[in-house]
């Protein structure tokens, strides 16, 4: 019961996270570490508690969805339902061991880039330009990772994006919710076909993950993100460091 309370609780916070600053990963899965699953295992389940929670904000965004720098939001799904699901095959012929080793350099890259925030895109934005052609590879390359791991994937994905669009980040919210769950999508099914996920742990994760989805994409704009984002980066690196010291 202790466990159960737990997930219920990690779930409701990190579908809150991931509707309003993102970063929910930083709690589903070392909380799933934390109650014995093995790294892969917790990842693949973490992956699928959070996907309808995803689901749920990208639905509460419906009615301001569009595409980005002119490129339709059908063919940038297209691009991130293939790249989940290739960066999810990686993940279930990665070795235990390897992925064990893995994990903390992970951490650290989604660290660095809750980090960096907004001001990420602005600095890349001084000194580089980028076309199409290159923006369409980098989203595929970022999808995979999604697949993979998917610690920070939104902030990464609206770093790029701001390299070829110079929305206002805050309308970027939509489109980035709805690519962050097509590459989840697909990996979710890579998933569940490889009978990767402890269903046990995810159901009670799940129901509350939902939940902060739906209700924290609501009231996203309506509350200042500071707060939320300072408790990220503060989560982040003090995972970063357990998974650090853990494994070296």
């Amino acid at each position: 019961m202790q466990h159960v309370f737990l997930l219920v609780l990690a779930g409701l916070l990190a579908g809150t996270m991931n509707a309003v600053a993102g970063g929910g990963s930083f709690v589903s899965f070392p909380v799933m570490v934390l109650v014995g699953l093995p790294p892969i295992a917790a990842n693949a389940t973490s992956t699928v508690a959070l996907f309808p929670g995803t689901i749920a904000s990208a639905w509460a965004y419906r009615d301001d969805l569009r595409g980005i720098a002119g490129i339709s939001l059908r063919l940038l799904l297209a691009i991130s339902v293939a790249g989940g699901m290739l960066g999810a095959i990686l993940l279930l012929v990665t070795p235990g061991g390897m992925f064990d080793l893995v994990i903390p350099w992970l951490l650290l890259l989604a660290t660095l880039t809750f980090l960096g925030g907004r001001h990420l895109g602005d600095l890349l934005r001084r000194y580089v330009r980028i076309g199409r052609p290159a923006f369409l590879t980098i989203q595929f390359v970022l999808s995979v990772y999604g697949g993979y791991f998917g610690g920070a994937i939104g902030l990464m994905m609206m770093a790029v994006w701001t390299l070829i669009d110079t929305t206002p980040l805050a309308v970027m919210a939509a489109p980035r919710t709805v690519l962050v769950s097509a590459a989840n999508g697909s990996a979710v099914l890579c998933f569940v076909a490889a009978g990767a996920v402890r269903w046990p742990e995810m159901l009670a994760m799940m129901v509350s993950a939902i939940a902060g989805g739906y209700y924290g994409a609501r009231f996203a704009r309506h509350l200042p993100p500071a707060v939320l984002r300072w408790f990220v980066v503060a989560l982040s690196v003090t995972v970063t460091m357990v998974f650090f010291l853990r494994r070296y």
